[in-house]
């Protein structure tokens, strides 16, 4: 039997993480489905481009749930080495920057064996993750915009737009996030894949 890559085994681990949550909301009255589930984060990331996995999985949920024991799951990183994948239970999506339609916006994620009946997976947009990184906006968020502009799936001007809806709906030190809101598009512009000239500029060039 072939064992799986680093990659499949970190998809797995969060895949026993889902399934976990949905054996734990198995047993609500049936009009409460399907709960959505919301992935911000590392773990998002992840869905969205394949790279740089995390710890923990940041989620929230449509309805209030009650999970009981911590879920978590194990799995080999790139180096052969155990990891702990973990979903936060003191994740909190008000301590940071988010859209006020980020949820609204959200994808869809199939993941073999979840019942969407059951529990809707999601994961936020790639603009609105970029969102969530400003607040803070250290080295790893940096480079998580950077992996998100290379991969073609943000651009500067979307994200200034997005972001500044966003600080509308928030209070405290928004000057500073203003700041990085700045930063962020130029990292993302020297981020950004180079486009290729038209068949219309190359005859023009010519």
């Amino acid at each position: 039997m072939t064992r799986a890559g680093p990659a499949g085994d970190y998809r797995s681990a969060l895949h026993q993480i889902l399934a976990r949550v949905q054996q734990t909301l198995e047993g609500s009255q049936p009009g409460v489905f399907p709960i959505r589930m919301y992935i911000a984060g590392g773990a998002a990331l992840y869905l969205l481009t394949g790279a740089r996995v995390s710890e923990d999985v940041d989620a929230t949920f449509s309805k209030r749930v009650l999970l009981g024991e911590d879920i978590e799951a194990s799995y080999r990183d790139a180096d052969g080495r155990a990891r702990l994948l973990y979903l936060d239970r003191n994740y909190n999506d008000t301590l940071g920057l988010l859209h006020q339609k980020a949820y609204e916006d959200s994808r869809p994620v199939a993941m073999t064996g979840i019942d969407k009946r059951l529990i809707e997976v999601r994961v936020l947009s790639p603009v609105d993750l970029a969102v969530t990184k400003l607040a803070r906006f250290g080295d790893q968020d940096r480079e998580d915009l950077q992996l998100l502009a290379r991969k073609s799936l943000i651009d500067s001007r979307a994200l200034r737009k997005r972001a500044e809806e966003a600080l509308g709906g928030y209070v405290g030190d928004v000057e500073s996030v203003r700041n990085s809101i700045d930063i962020a598009c130029r990292v993302i512009d020297a981020a950004r894949p180079a486009k290729r000239p038209t068949a219309a500029r190359r005859r023009k060039a010519s």
